[in-house]
């Protein structure tokens, strides 16, 4: 071992001294709240821990060389990082393990993730951003194995965007581009292919991004000769090594115990990031796990006595109490000392943390106790509620269920009784619930001011006929975005030369740039991972996933990380990505384009719109540009070439989110769908004038939301009669309208006849023209279907058709 670390040298021998044992404290600290946090866990007090334990040396000197203005995107090892850097606390670390809801003691997410996933606040009270730059920044944590590493590549994409763009607005986001990206990866999970999907594009993008792997050769209880060729990501990955030839990674090998060599490796790792901005991979080796993977079960039953030996001995932080001593930076005694007061210090620290997360449960449970008592003593069902009385009474450590449960009990014991103090009681259960929900429920979507369901429309203007193919429209509207919003860029597969399949991007790489308007490779989930990492760095990315059956392939990340993101940080944190696709009416079985019910339930805390046509769709993008939230807009497929008229107002006019549009209005039956069926919709209801049926036509426009104004109950009020026709699968959105109009809207108490759905069938759609007439709704089908419903309102009028 070297004498000390180089980033040292500058420093006199008192301040490098001083320094180094700081870093000793937070070790100690850390594993003092990883022991301390398992016993939590399998005392009650928690449910669920895993900690970073075995982890904290090298995470002290990636601390070293992380600046202001860098992110992390890392795991739930990374504790001991948290605390070096000043955003993790002792309390806050019990606080989260106890699932505090009050953000001012649990900053991670206020009781929303379990303990272990880490966060800073890039907003502020009222949702505007914060200066990144001048704070250590944290992207928020998610579990999924491996699924940080698309949203890692953003968060370096977006330093080369500011770099390189020089029209971009960098103001408190970016200082030239010199943020470094850093995430972190424990040895097994690099086995997914989320891991290899960011590892070769961020080779591609030559973006400034540093990946740590924490090896213990272990991926819980499975051993690295299960898990990687040759038991050695950094060998597999030597291919990727750059040279004098070809551009690529800057790998670095280093034992995760020796701390000189480890402070060395990070100066070096963020240094060429930083400056060349070339990807870095710190491949950390000869770790250790001391208390296993998690509080799930013990290491001893799948280590040998010899692996938890080596263990023992080549434990990081002891290793490094070792060292200090050899250096004479310490001495036993004097270590000795410092891990006694550290110990204390976070027992001291977890006894506050428990004490702060009860203390507003034992006030309500003392108000509760009161009501209680005075009910019972006049109830005469005093001989069930006595007992619950002294339930509560003799639990110390009441939990807001516990309270509110034996509340509800009480008020369903004594139904028909008038007494003030039940009155009391049942007012504070709806307050207490009122209050309380809130807490586990807010922060879907945009709360604030600024939420797009508040900006109105803004209709297309036309001073004269002009006829266009749909797709000019989109590609007017996003020349004119792209000149009027400098941090808006696009990128996808065959997004930039050829300006889209489509043809909806023609031209526009030539005039804003390959960096603007940019092709990728073939890698949903990453495309979707550099739209999540720059939208959190003040970009305003649109990512292209070519068709909607793709997306599968980043539904993962699209559910996991950018739908959860604001819920998951109680509002601290967003990603107003622009997930743009296309779909509806494709043939075959692998281009079906309409799993919209997937997506419904998949993607909440995201807004999915289906614009039926090309003005729509553009209309969209305005309004989701002048808010600050995620969506995925589904354009049709089959639109692009249809003629419609081109506004003079491009760029300007707005289509409004959760609004449907009521596009024929009729008196016998309403029918609602969206996208490329509707347009079926609309020729069958010429049809049906003829057989004397005027249907009337509403226009979804967006699933999520959905319907904020409630137009389709007040046409229900009118017909009496509804029709879902949908090209997803049965039970798919279909069944979410549905859902949202009998039981929402209350729609049920108007009907006359039996709300119908019509969709696709079961199977995915046969290939051809034919197959698509026997899979999905044709005109035929909603004709027939539509007519039947009006046969049993009245037979006379409208016989049997077949």
């Amino acid at each position: 071992m070297s004498t000390k670390p180089k980033s040292q040298a500058a420093l006199s021998y008192e301040d490098f001294k001083a320094s180094v044992i700081e870093d000793y404290r937070i070790a100690v600290t850390s594993r003092e709240c990883s022991l301390l946090g398992r016993r939590e866990v399998l005392t009650g007090k928690a449910k669920f821990g895993i900690f970073g334990d075995g982890k904290e040396l090298p995470q002290l000197a990636w601390a070293r060389a992380f600046k202001k203005g860098d992110f992390r995107s890392g795991y739930y090892r990374d504790q001991t990082f948290m605390m070096a850097i000043d955003h993790l606390s002792i309390e806050e670390f019990f606080a989260g393990l106890y699932a505090h809801t009050d953000i001012a003691f649990d900053p991670m997410s206020a009781g929303k993730q379990m303990g272990g996933h880490f966060a800073t606040h890039s907003l502020d009270p009222d949702g505007n951003w914060k200066n990144l730059l001048s704070q250590k920044n944290s992207s928020s944590d998610i579990s999924p194995t491996a699924g940080q590493m698309p949203r890692l590549l953003g968060l370096a994409q977006a330093s080369k965007i500011f770099r390189e763009v020089e029209t971009t607005d960098s103001k408190n986001f970016s200082n030239k581009g010199n943020e470094v990206a850093w995430g972190t990866i424990g040895n097994a999970s690099t086995s997914e292919g989320l891991f290899f999907e960011t590892i070769n594009a961020a080779g591609v993008l030559q973006v400034p991004m540093v990946i740590s792997v924490w090896d213990d050769e272990y991926g819980i209880s499975v051993h690295a000769k299960h898990q990687t060729t040759k038991e050695d990501i950094s060998k597999i990955l030597a291919g990727f090594q750059r040279d004098d030839q070809d551009q690529g990674y800057e790998i670095i090998k280093v034992n995760g115990w020796d701390y000189p060599a480890l402070v060395d490796a990070y100066e070096k790792a963020g240094k060429i990031a930083r400056e060349e901005h070339v990807p870095v991979l710190v491949h950390v080796v000869e770790l250790t796990q001391p208390q296993g993977h998690s509080t799930s079960g013990s290491h001893e039953r799948y280590k040998n006595q010899e692996r938890l030996q080596w263990e023992r001995e080549n434990d990081c932080n002891v290793k490094f109490r070792d060292w200090l001593i050899e250096q004479g930076l310490a001495t036993d005694e004097e270590l000795s000392d410092l891990e006694k007061e550290l110990k204390k210090k976070v027992r001291d620290g977890k006894k506050a943390a428990w004490e702060a997360f009860l203390q507003p449960m034992r006030e309500e449970k003392g108000r509760v106790l009161d009501l209680l008592s005075s009910i019972s003593n006049n109830s005469p069902n005093s001989s069930f509620i006595s007992p619950l009385y002294d339930q509560l009474l003799e639990n110390k450590e009441p939990l807001k269920s516990d309270i509110l449960s034996v509340s509800r009990k009480v008020l369903r014991y004594t139904i028909g009784e008038q007494s003030t103090e039940r009155e009391q009681l049942l007012q504070w259960v709806n307050e207490y619930i009122t209050k309380t929900q809130p807490n586990y429920s807010a922060h879907l979507y945009n709360e604030t001011t600024s939420a797009a369901t508040s900006i109105k429309e803004v209709k297309p203007e036309y001073t004269e006929e002009n006829l266009v193919d749909g797709r000019v429209i989109l590609r007017d509207n996003f020349d004119v975005l792209f000149d009027k919003i400098p941090n808006v860029l696009i990128f996808g597969e065959d997004a930039g030369t050829i300006g889209d399949v489509n043809q909806g991007l023609e031209g526009m790489q030539e005039k804003y740039g390959e960096l603007r308007v940019a092709d990728t490779g073939i890698r949903e989930a990453t495309i979707i991972g550099q739209g999540i990492g720059m939208a959190m760095r003040g970009l305003r990315p649109i990512a292209e996933i070519q068709y909607l059956d793709y997306i599968l392939y980043a539904v993962q990340i699209l559910s996991d990380d950018l739908a959860s993101l604001r819920y998951r940080t109680h509002g601290k944190q967003k990603a107003p990505l622009i997930v743009r696709t296309r779909g509806h009416r494709l043939e075959g079985i692998w281009h079906s384009g309409s799993q919209m019910g997937a997506l419904i339930n998949l993607l909440r805390g995201m807004y999915i719109l289906t614009p039926r046509n090309m003005m729509k769709a553009a209309g969209f993008y305005n309004t989701l540009l002048e808010s600050d939230e995620p969506a995925v807009v589904v354009e049709c497929l089959n639109g692009y070439r249809l003629k419609e008229n081109l506004p003079s107002n491009i760029g300007e006019f707005k289509t409004p989110i959760g609004v449907v549009e009521i596009i024929k209005e009729g008196t016998d039956i309403t029918v609602l769908s969206y996208g490329s069926t509707l347009r079926i919709v609309m020729d069958v209801a010429k049809e049906l004038m003829t057989v004397g049926i005027n249907i009337e036509v509403i226009d979804a426009q967006s699933l999520l939301p959905f319907d904020l104004e409630h137009k389709v109950v007040e046409s229900i009020k009118k017909t009496n009669r509804f029709i879902v026709v949908d090209e997803d699968m049965p039970g798919g959105a279909s069944a979410f309208l549905l859902d949202q109009v009998l039981n929402k809207q209350n729609a049920y108490q108007y009907l006359d006849s039996k709300p119908e759905t019509l969709t696709a069938n079961s199977h995915r759609p046969a290939y051809g023209t034919d197959g698509d007439y026997f899979s999905k709704p044709s005109m035929d089908d909603i004709f027939e279907k539509i007519y039947q419903m009006m046969h049993e309102v009245n037979p006379v009028a409208y016989p049997p058709l077949r």
